[in-house]
């Protein structure tokens, strides 16, 4: 064993006569009792560095002693390498200084602790501060040019702060005598001596009894399993969907005419009624007595005349296809002239009301017109019987009001143009929101099919609750599926018409759901996982299949004992295999571990 010991700073008033006076380090390492045999051929300049004087001796019978002393703190500019190993090597450094140098106290202080606080950041070593001399009451001089004079003392709540500033033991010498060497310094740093043997003394019972683990048979090492695909959503795009509509003008059923009749403008009625009761009164979805607001009313009667040959109010079973759309003349010509823009904000969701507010002041430069216009459109958009500000149609206020008005309308036969038969029911349905929601509808409707020309539209190969999730979807852009069997049935709907969004969000339900169903309940459920798998790879859910496969190899253990997992195919159970967990390695080192503990008839600790 061994102890390393490093000593900074000169012990001497830089401008004291007597040059014979004893070092610390030699003075102790002399009188100590403990220091059973001293080297004093290592005792001189070390031949490497004379920056630094090295001695050897021999404390508490058999411990090595080596010191270091480098009275010249130049050695951190000089050789920064060397500095930095001394400091990290030791186990206890001193740091010396004389009372009665303050300049060589405060080049201390600014310049080199630092650096041994820096080294320090990095180990812990206990540190001892030792403050030699008796002071010199002195007069110090008061010569301009002598603004740090060397005369003047360092005092003890000088040493007793930069002692704090390094974690330090501070201790003041005023002689080097025996007791002050002996008792004082001797008694503080045979202590950390003491201390430092211990602590090195555990490490190394501590290092041998983890080498003497190494050495045991250890348990094997369970690997967390493989991470299963990430499926990410699809955004949505349903006020793009029915704005696309708008511009193609498919299913249109109303025509908006200036008084001139030059140019018309199509629409849809059940677009306009989702956003506003004005429609509701003007196409017959609403009576003047159930809408109790007399500016609701009158607006419609006094800016909106159907023409006539319509039936007014409209029948509630909707029009035949071959039937042309109503024709509404618009009496206002300057909001005749904003319909375009104020059709687009309708179809676009309704929420972007500051847009069209620019939109229209672009177009009428004229702020009067422009507020008359928006005046129209917020009355437009109120909801009768409360009072309505500008704050009303602000963006962040009606926001959601599309997709939740058109729930409205679903599976209700008011201004249905298309019934759909399934197993038996019938559900209503308007052909503006599936043609705009849904491209296989569109095609369907609008090509050279027979559904073309048909009110009555049988529906084949789902149930009529799969369709009608289906068919809300559609209109609400949300669907809450009740359980996993009834997210697949809408899955399998969803990939039938090719709504892709759709059938994501049916794939995270179904994930979802799997994932919070803990082991025991996995196990004992009736639910077939295999089966599925088999559905989504039919019907193209590639995404959902994939992480099917991983979540059976993940729950190896629980699908290897059902009679379902025999019906994967080769190819399946190849990747279940290959990626089970836990793994045949696992399993087999777990049962070679306990052959071992059995066969050395161990016991639990523990226990």
């Amino acid at each position: 064993r061994s102890l390393n010991i490093v000593a900074f700073g000169n012990e001497r008033d830089g401008f004291s006569e007597d040059n014979q006076q004893l070092s610390l380090i030699w003075s102790y390492l002399g009188r100590s009792a403990l220091i059973s045999q001293m080297d004093s051929s290592l005792s001189a300049s070390h031949v490497g560095n004379p920056g630094f004087t090295e001695y050897q001796a021999c404390i508490f019978g058999n411990v090595r002693l080596v010191v270091h002393d480098c009275p010249v703190w130049d050695i951190f500019d000089s050789d920064w390498y060397t500095s930095c190993r001394l400091i990290g090597g030791a186990d206890i450094i001193v740091i010396k200084y004389s009372v009665n140098d303050k300049t060589s106290f405060q080049e201390l202080k600014d310049s080199y602790v630092p650096m041994v606080k820096k080294v320090l950041n990095h180990c812990s070593i206990p540190v001892i501060i030792s403050a030699i001399g008796a002071r010199k009451n002195g007069v110090p001089c008061t010569c301009p040019l002598c603004t740090s004079d060397r005369r003047s003392c360092v005092t003890t709540s000088e040493g007793v702060q930069l002692a704090k500033e390094l974690g330090a033991t501070y201790l003041e010498l005023h002689t080097l005598n025996d007791f002050y060497i002996q008792k004082y310094f001797g008694g503080v740093l045979e202590y950390f001596m003491i201390q430092s043997l211990n602590q090195k003394s555990s490490e190394k019972m501590k290092k041998r009894k983890k080498t003497q683990k190494c050495h045991q048979v250890q348990p094997p090492q369970l690997e967390q399993p493989e991470k299963m695909p990430i499926l990410k959503g699809e955004a949505s795009h349903y006020n793009a969907d029915l704005h696309n509509l708008l511009c193609c003008c498919q299913c249109a059923d109303v025509a908006f005419y200036p008084e001139d009749l030059s140019t018309a403008v199509e629409a849809h009625k059940i677009i306009l009624c989702s956003v506003s009761h004005l429609f509701m009164l003007l196409f017959g979805v609403k009576s003047p007595s159930d809408t109790h607001d007399a500016s609701v009313v009158q607006l419609a009667q006094s800016l909106f005349a159907v023409e006539a040959g319509d039936p007014f109010p409209s029948s509630p079973h909707g029009v035949l296809p071959c039937v042309p759309p109503v024709r509404v003349v618009v009496k206002d010509s300057v909001f005749c002239s904003c319909l375009p823009d104020i059709l687009h904000f309708i179809y676009s969701g309704a929420f972007q009301w500051e847009r069209l507010e620019e939109d229209i002041r672009k177009k009428l430069k004229d702020p009067d017109k422009t507020e008359h216009v928006l005046e129209k459109v917020k009355c437009m958009l109120k909801t009768p019987g409360r009072p309505n500000t500008v704050k009303d149609c602000k963006s962040h206020q009606i926001k959601q009001l599309y997709n939740t008005s058109l729930r409205l309308f679903f599976n209700t036969p008011v201004l249905a143009d298309v019934i759909f038969k399934i197993q038996g029911a019938t559900v209503p349905a308007h052909r503006a929101v599936l043609v705009a929601r849904c491209e296989v509808m569109a095609a369907m409707f609008n090509g050279n099919y027979l559904e073309a020309n048909s009110i009555l539209v049988p529906v084949y190969g789902v149930s009529k609750d799969t369709f009608l999730s289906f068919l809300e979807y559609l209109y609400t852009d949300s669907c809450c599926p009740a359980s996993i069997l009834q997210a697949m049935s809408l899955l399998i709907c969803a990939e039938m018409y090719q709504v892709m969004r759709l059938q994501h969000i049916c794939e995270l339900y179904i994930i979802t759901q799997l994932q919070s169903m803990p082991s025991r309940e996995l196990a004992s459920t009736s639910l077939s996982i295999v089966s599925l798998l088999k559905k989504a790879k039919f019907h193209n859910s590639d995404c959902l299949s994939t992480w099917l496969l991983h979540f059976i190899a993940t729950n190896y253990l629980i699908f290897s004992q059902k009679p379902e997992f025999q019906e994967l195919s080769v190819e399946e159970r190849n990747f279940v295999e290959m990626h089970r967990w836990p793994s045949n390695l696992y399993l087999k080192q777990l049962a070679d571990y306990r052959s071992y503990i059995h066969s050395q008839k161990c016991h639990c600790t523990v226990m």
